[in-house]
């Protein structure tokens, strides 16, 4: 498995999943406007080192912008300068094999509560509803648009990104973060996709394991604050 060949997909597909524009190819990896209070860019470093994570904080200022480094959260606190943090929410980066299956491998939804898919703008959406109509939860999955495996292993293959997958608090241990990910990963596997690919939080490590995705490694967050 190449760090950076997983990056290239995620990057690819987090960026459809948020209707940004195209990643930006810069030496040390990847560079996304995504325009956002609080979220004004991101730099993706798939195979970072010291140098380049300094030299990134020393000349990037605006407040708002986020590094996004595929190291352990301890090892990149001592690589940033002042005006930086690292917040307390590791992520991870995983991937899986999807694999078509006779009859789909999608759970029944509890009772009472009603699964909604659409796609629109590349995107692929799940949303579960309650019995009240209230959102319990969601997620969705875009094409990564690299026509590669993320492997890096030989022959066709197609790779889509997970991205904002989450339950209502008042709707968990129902299964239904399984639900949506395997709604998700059969209807990617039934357009042809062989690999899928998403970041993790920490509370959701758990379960993209017991679903059988395998872990990349850590990914750290670091936010440049204001001056003030």
């Amino acid at each position: 498995m190449y760090s950076s060949t997983i990056t290239s997909a995620w990057v690819a597909g987090w960026a459809v999943n948020r209707s940004t524009p195209a990643p930006v190819l810069e030496p040390w990896g990847y560079r996304v406007d995504v325009g956002l209070p609080g979220h004004v860019l991101r730099h993706v470093l798939p195979e970072p080192d010291e140098p380049s994570v300094r030299k990134l904080c020393e000349t990037v200022t605006e407040p708002g912008a986020w590094l996004k480094v595929l190291a352990p959260p301890e090892r990149v606190a001592g690589w940033i300068t002042p005006g930086w943090t690292v917040p307390d929410d590791p992520g991870f980066m995983m991937f899986s094999a999807l694999r078509r299956s006779v009859p789909p491998a999608v759970p029944v939804p509890p009772a009472g509560y009603r699964v909604e898919t659409e796609t629109r703008d590349g995107v692929f959406r799940v949303r579960v509803t309650a019995p009240d109509g209230s959102l319990a939860a969601r997620g969705q999955m875009a094409g990564a648009g690299d026509g590669r495996k993320v492997d890096g292993g030989a022959g066709p293959g197609r790779t889509a990104v997970v991205d904002q997958v989450e339950t209502s608090r008042n709707h968990r241990r129902r299964g239904l973060g399984r639900l949506v990910m395997r709604t998700l990963e059969t209807a990617a596997a039934d357009t042809g996709v062989t690999t899928g690919v998403l970041a993790a939080t920490r509370d959701g490590l758990g379960l993209y394991t017991s679903l059988g995705w395998r872990l990349q490694g850590p990914l750290t967050g670091v936010v440049r604050g204001s001056d003030d």
